[in-house]
């Protein structure tokens, strides 16, 4: 239950279906940290996110450190925004583990705006 006046908390993808599905029809915007997919829905409810790094970026550690990074970006930019209409993956890249996190951060909000996700009240 969210507090009266805030935006509730983005859901998650979490089927394989449903991270073919914005692969395939959804718009590619790639940043030196990150690669966001995005997929307008119909319905308008909150976003959905998804998170992926591949094993071409590292270990298990390396990988796991990257998603978390993703997750932690994403929770900050989103933070009481009321994006709605839009599946999203947040694909990790070799950068992601290492890239400090405000240029992390930039580079998570510019693939958004490219990949058509408006974040109102001017977020960071």
């Amino acid at each position: 239950m969210t507090p009266r006046g805030t935006a509730p908390a983005p859901e998650r993808l979490k089927r394989r279906a449903e991270f073919l599905r914005v692969a395939a029809k959804g718009r590619k915007a790639p940043a030196p940290g990150v690669v966001v997919q995005a997929l307008a829905r119909d319905g308008g409810g909150p976003a959905r996110l998804g998170f992926t790094v591949t094993k071409k970026v590292g270990g298990a550690v390396v990988r796991n450190r990257a998603r978390r990074r993703l997750k932690e970006a994403a929770r900050l930019l989103l933070r009481g925004q009321d994006v709605r209409g839009f599946d999203l993956v947040l694909i990790g890249r070799d950068a992601t583990a290492t890239r400090p996190f405000a240029a992390l951060m930039d580079d998570v909000a510019q693939a958004l705006a490219r990949a058509g996700v408006k974040l109102p009240r001017g977020a960071p």
